[in-house]
């Protein structure tokens, strides 16, 4: 089946995979602030000030979507932005 398929059917994939990589990297997190340290308070700020920053560019997206008349596209390009962002905390705290 294409991706064209079934967006809904898409839409529900591409969310269940965000919730079990954003598992990964909550576990790599907690991992990290269990040893706690100068790292473990830098992971805190830097989560916080991403997940700010995230939702803000969400938004942004979301409503440029909308006001081009492109709005039944939002929710995909929304979770697409997400995952991207997951994975690459996943990437970076693997390294760790």
């Amino acid at each position: 089946m294409s991706r064209r398929g079934n967006p809904w059917l898409h839409l529900g994939m591409d969310s269940l995979w965000l919730g079990a990589e954003a598992q990964g990297v909550i576990a790599l997190r907690m991992m990290k602030f269990a040893v706690g340290g100068p790292a473990a308070a830098a992971e805190a700020q830097l989560m916080v000030a991403e997940k700010l920053r995230a939702a803000a560019e969400t938004q942004a997206q979301l409503m440029t979507s909308v006001l081009t008349g492109q709005g039944h596209l939002a929710p995909a390009r929304a979770v697409a932005g997400y995952r991207r962002k997951v994975r690459a905390n996943r990437r970076r705290l693997a390294k760790a």
